[in-house]
């Protein structure tokens, strides 16, 4: 990946994705693939953020007990 790329991934357009599978000894379905699961998860931490960050968002998904680890 070139470096712009790499800063704004959302440049990576499907002439991009061929070549960076052709370098990558991927096939263009798995770089897809990744690019979907990168921006999954840039979704995500915008969305933890939002909330308060990950400690705030763990605590909400943990069922609340008490004594804590046995």
């Amino acid at each position: 990946m070139t470096p712009a790329e790499r800063e704004q991934p959302d440049i990576i357009d499907g002439n991009r994705r061929k070549r960076l599978a052709a370098g990558s000894g991927r096939t263009i379905v798995e770089v897809n693939n990744l690019m979907k699961q990168f921006s999954d998860m840039r979704k995500m931490m915008k969305q933890m953020n939002k909330m308060g960050g990950a400690k705030a968002a763990m605590s909400k998904m943990l069922p609340q007990g008490k004594g804590g680890r046995r």
